[in-house]
Order: structure tokens, then sequence, then C-alpha cells
């Protein structure tokens, strides 16, 4: 049998010196969890923008306007996937956040919120894709349309993103890599862009009512909020991650 050794040069100590540093950790926690409700409200507080334009979507069940895609709910939220009409398959990174939905869309459906996927590629690319990946949530395609650039999910515009300049910029560490995994160069994979939006409707009025990029995204990747309470932490020194099929070795 053989015996292995393990060392660590993190900090050690006592069960009694753990337990002191982890209540005056809680109560960092409660501070950040009591200003989380603090923001959240603040994000409900936001003014509506009623939307005029008449966005037209393909869907499963055909052509469908915005407010068609509230399915009877007062509520939509949108996931702005990175799946342009060039790619040969969703960006890797898009993908590992969706690979979250299926287990929340059935929840927020029965809680008056319709949860959906938009890009830009044709809808058999997104059915194909969503096949692959065993994905049942619904997903539409706004090809043709300027939804996704009215909503930032394409460079180009004046928009709330922090460093949104308009222009294509170099590729950050990792993002040459990113286009090659959906089969397009940097340029064209630069032609999307992640972000969540909120929608409501009311009287027949459909009202944008918050939008996010960026980090504003992590709440809703939930394998970076397990990450951020393993020993290491989110711990990346490049890019690591891949399509949940696409991992050595299952």
């Amino acid at each position: 049998m053989t015996t292995t050794t393990q060392t660590t040069t993190h900090r050690t100590g006592t069960r009694e010196e753990w337990l002191a540093a982890r209540l005056a950790l809680l109560e960092e926690e409660k501070e950040l969890t009591h200003r989380s409700d603090e923001v959240a409200r603040h994000r409900q507080a936001l003014p509506w923008v009623r939307l005029d334009k008449p966005y037209r979507f393909e869907t499963e069940e055909g052509t469908a306007s915005l407010a068609e895609l509230f399915r009877g709910r007062s509520q939509l939220l949108v996931y702005h996937f990175m799946f342009g009409p060039d790619y040969t398959a969703g960006c890797p990174v898009c993908s590992a956040i969706a690979d979250g939905f299926n287990g929340s869309v059935v929840h927020l459906a029965h809680h008056d919120v319709m949860l959906w996927a938009i890009s830009r590629a044709p809808l058999p690319k997104l059915q194909a894709y969503r096949q692959r990946m065993g994905w049942s949530f619904p997903w539409a395609s706004s090809g043709g349309s300027d939804f996704n650039l009215d909503f930032q999910a394409r460079p180009g515009s004046a928009s709330s993103r922090s460093n949104d300049t308009g222009a294509t910029v170099a590729p950050p560490p990792g993002g040459t890599e990113l286009a090659a995994m959906s089969g397009v160069d940097w340029a064209t994979y630069a032609r999307e862009a992640p972000g969540m939006s909120a929608f409501a409707l009311e009287d027949g009025v459909v009202y944008h009512t918050y939008s996010a990029y960026e980090r504003g995204l992590d709440p809703v990747w939930p394998m970076y909020q397990w990450l951020d309470r393993a020993p290491l932490g989110r711990n990346e020194t490049g890019l690591w991650m891949r399509r949940r099929d696409e991992y050595p070795n299952g």
C-alpha cells in the first residue's frame, strides 16, 4: 500500500480557532446578505421603459412577438446567449451558465416568470445544439431583428455596459480559444455579447425593467457560486472550462 503525505501552505489551526474565525466571517456574510437585499430593492425600483418596437422571434411554436414570449405570465427574463449566425456551436461560457437553467425554469414559470434564452442564430441551429446539450428550456431566435443590438447583446450602441466602446477590441486571455470552440474567428465571435434582461407586461404593454452584463451575470451562474465556497475559490489561471460533454474522461 502506498502512503501519500499531503502538505499545505495555507494557514492551519485548531477547531476552536476555526470556529472563532468562522463566526467572524459569518458577520461579514450577514452584512453582505443584507446589502444584497438592499441592492435588490433598488434594482426593482428602477424606472420601467415602455417598448413599442415590434420585435419578432422564431420559436418552436412559430413567429412570436416579445409580448407573446411571456406565455401568460407578467414577467419575462431573457438570457442573451452568444450564438451568432456563423457559429457552429454555442459559446462555451454561455453554455456553462445555461447548464443551470433547466432546474429553475419550471419553478419560475409557476411563480409568474418566464425564462428564455435568445440568440441570433437560426432556430434549427439552436434546436440542434439544445438537443446535444440535453436542455429543455425555451430558446428563441432573434435573427433579423434589432433585439440583440437594442439590449446590448451586440457591441455597437450606447449601453449600460461599463466598458462598451462599440468597437471590436483585441481578444482577452482565452478569447481566441473560445472563438475557435464556437467555430469562428475572434472578430466573428465578438459580434455577440452575453447578458440578461428583464421585462414586465402590464395592460398589454411591455416594459424593459433591468439588464446586466459581465460580472453582473455571476449570480445566475451557479457553478461560480459553488467555486466561491470551495477551499481554493475560483483558482483560475487560464481558460479551463469546456462544454460539459467535452471534458476528458467524462
